[in-house]
């Protein structure tokens, strides 16, 4: 038997347990029964027990030690309703008392994976997330891999920023960051990385076409949703950017990078690089969008959206490269 808890027996034994580590506290538990002494309109739960027939309800709390959760909820609550004439027997609720740590324990740690795949997924997004838990978190573990790159930045955002108290810049980068990742998200696409306030996604597919056509679908989104949120802030007296964007295909290294105590788990490869390179042209060639000469070479029939701009030096890249923009007539 265990002793029940708030005895010096049951502080001592709970000191023993395999879950002390986990369990702080009981804190205080209730009782209801639903007879003459019962009012309704408490809580609406109780009087749909009661309406079914249930004859007593019980509660308690136990908190759960900070070490041992990985969100800020730190209490598991745990409750019994029965049916039977005359409510709970006090055997019963010491049988409670006494599983109640293993019950807690059990429900933290379902709580803790929930929690755990949750911040996985939004802080690295679901693919890498996914490889992250199957195992993939040795440092210059790596998948070499070939994706339709995305690599956008905002529009003159050091200037804007720089004219708007830290509230307004945040909630502008916000906005606008919102916006891209939903309309990449939405074509299948993964962003790996925000650096300042641009975006490096990825878009990968068996037929490189149609990771490219994906890409391209994005684009097109985020312009559109763009639009309706600079119609919002205009309405609102809210300062306004737009975004440059490129698109690339290359080979990629895919998985993890870093120091030997803090990793990233992101894509890296003269790809990347490419891409920001031909993002910093469309200021000078007053284009939204640009997309490498490889990624039109991977688009299939997308081809026929895109329109030369000429070939360009690109800083850092050795050889000249032929650049594209949408065709503003196939869009």
């Amino acid at each position: 038997s265990f002793p029940r808890s708030g005895t010096p027996e049951g502080d001592a034994m709970r000191r023993l347990s395999p879950f002390d580590h986990l369990i702080v506290k009981h804190l205080p538990s209730r009782r209801w029964r639903f007879d003459e002494t019962y009012r309704t309109g408490e809580f609406p739960l109780l009087d749909k027990l009661k309406a079914q027939g249930a004859t007593e309800y019980f509660a308690l709390v136990v908190e759960v030690g900070e070490r041992a959760s990985l969100s800020a909820a730190r209490d598991v609550a745990l409750s019994w309703a029965v049916d039977r004439p005359g409510g709970f027997r006090d055997a019963e609720l010491a049988l409670i008392e006494r599983l109640a740590p293993a019950l807690t324990f059990a429900a933290n740690s379902a709580r803790n994976v929930a929690t755990g795949h949750a911040l996985l997924d939004t802080y690295l997004g679901s693919d890498a997330a996914g490889r992250v838990l199957s195992g993939n978190v040795l440092r210059g573990q790596a998948e070499a891999i070939r994706a339709a790159v995305w690599f956008s930045d905002l529009v003159d955002f050091t200037r804007i920023a720089d004219g708007q108290p830290p509230e307004a810049m945040l909630a502008l980068l916000n906005d606008y960051a919102g916006c891209l990742t939903e309309a990449i998200h939405a074509h299948g696409g993964q962003v790996l990385k925000f650096v300042g306030d641009g975006i490096l996604a990825i878009f990968r597919d068996e037929e490189q076409s149609h990771a490219c056509s994906r890409a391209l679908d994005a684009a097109q989104k985020a312009a559109g949703d763009l639009q309706v949120l600079n119609d919002e802030r205009r309405a609102a007296g809210q300062a306004r950017t737009g975004f440059t964007l490129a698109l690339h295909f290359g080979d990629l290294l895919y998985g993890n990078f870093g120091g030997r105590t803090r990793l990233d788990f992101t894509a890296l490869g003269p790809a990347v690089n490419e891409a920001s390179r031909i993002n910093d042209m469309c200021r000078s060639l007053d284009q939204r969008v640009i997309v490498s000469s490889a990624f039109a070479d991977a688009a299939g029939n997308r081809r026929a959206a895109l329109v030369s701009l000429g070939r360009y030096a690109l800083k850092g890249v050795v050889r000249p490269q032929e650049l594209f923009t949408l065709d503003p007539a196939a869009a």
